[in-house]
């Protein structure tokens, strides 16, 4: 982070402020004034008046000392000379410009500051100390009054930084709130594909059956009928669920529902089979064994195969092998022979879902891989890690 310039954390003063800065100031010149000062009255009015209307001048410019701090600092320094009023106001540009921390401003106008002093004093005629011990006293206050203006300067600037850093900290939360919520909206979308996808077709397919088959008994076109209508309602039940994330309220508090596993294929092949699908279904694994996230992207590479090959290619036969061990990993395979002949009422081919499945396997820690063989089958295979 490159350096901050003096304007960037000078703070703006308020009466506060402005009010004991300027008692100091008169402070500071009346002390310096109050002898001399009775000795220009007796002595020379007009030294007397010609100090006062110095310091006076010099109290007001002091308000222009952060606008032209050099030129401010130079004026005050030069009345100083032949002013003890003005010494309060030279002091307090002093140590104005000296928050800055520009040594090639401070040394020039310290070093009129030290000529201006020492001329002073050598034509004061109430001074009683000699000229060593005058100027040693004056290098001192000079040196205390640089030294506070610098202390000054970087304590403002150190504070100015940390306040930058903090409003640049709070930016880096927002922005790493606004990508964790974009994640999760994504996986949201990827759940409610997943879920929609796999009852829409059911619903899609019986559909289909209806309307083409007319041979189709009374019970048989009600059991398809009650098929359809119970997907539908279990579509309408999972969207509500997956939205229901999303709502701003008092339940957002509440768990989420759980969700599914590897123990839940057993049930996922049994509705499939139910819809007319032809599944010849092996698992070789421990179920209990699995991790919950390596079992739910199983699951979820199960029912994306089963949903391709319900929209693409219903009247053939699937073949679902799940198997593995701890050491090797976990290994899914969905595959189907592709459909012969055309279809009528095939489903539209966005290729979503096996993108969305690659991504999510792949946050697992695993490897996705999706083919057509010379046999004409497609092949979905998965690969999991058994403790992702």
């Amino acid at each position: 982070m490159p350096p901050l310039e003096p304007h960037e954390y000078q703070p703006a003063l308020g009466w506060w402020g402005h009010g004991w800065r300027l008692a100091a100031v008169m402070a500071i010149s009346g002390l310096a004034w109050f002898e001399l000062a009775q000795w220009q009255w007796e002595h020379d009015r007009g030294w007397f008046f010609t100090d006062l209307g110095l310091g006076l001048s010099g109290l007001v410019l002091v308000f222009w000392r952060r606008r032209h701090p050099v030129t401010i600092a130079v004026l005050t320094a030069l009345a100083s000379g032949v002013s003890a009023t003005a010494g309060g106001p030279a002091t307090l540009a002093l140590v104005s410009l000296s928050t800055r921390r520009k040594w090639r401003e401070i040394i020039p106008i310290a070093a009129i500051s030290l000529v201006a002093s020492a001329l002073l004093n050598k034509f004061n005629p109430v001074a009683t100390d000699g000229w060593v011990v005058a100027t040693t006293a004056i290098v001192s206050i000079i040196g205390v009054t640089v030294g506070w203006g610098l202390y000054i300067g970087s304590r403002r600037e150190l504070l100015a930084t940390l306040r930058d850093r903090a409003h640049a900290a709070e930016a880096e939360q927002s922005l790493r709130v606004a990508q964790a919520q974009g994640a999760e909206r994504a996986r949201i979308a990827r759940e409610m594909h997943d879920v929609l996808a796999h009852r829409i077709s059911m619903v899609a397919m019986h559909a289909g059956a209806l309307a083409y088959r007319t041979d189709l008994s009374v019970d048989e076109i009600q059991r398809t009928s009650s098929i359809i209508q119970e997907n539908a309602h279990r579509a309408l039940v999972d969207l509500r669920v997956v939205l229901g994330i999303l709502r701003d309220g008092p339940d957002d508090s509440a768990p989420e529902l759980p969700q599914p596993s590897i123990s839940d294929l057993a049930s996922l092949i049994a509705e499939a089979r139910s819809t007319g699908l032809t599944i010849d279904f092996t698992c070789s694994i421990d179920s209990a064994s699995v991790t919950e996230m390596t079992g739910r992207t199983a699951y979820r590479v199960v029912q994306e195969g089963l949903t391709n090959a319900r929209k693409h290619a219903p009247d053939t036969d699937v073949q679902v092998h799940v198997s593995g061990t701890a050491s090797d990993g976990l290994n899914v395979i969905v595959s189907n022979p592709l459909r012969i002949g055309s279809h009528r009422l095939a489903a539209p081919p966005s290729g979503l879902g096996l993108i969305g499945l690659a991504e999510r396997v792949e946050l697992a820690g695993g490897r996705l891989h999706h083919e057509v063989t010379a046999e004409r089958e497609f092949v979905l295979e998965a690969w999991l890690p058994w403790q992702p």
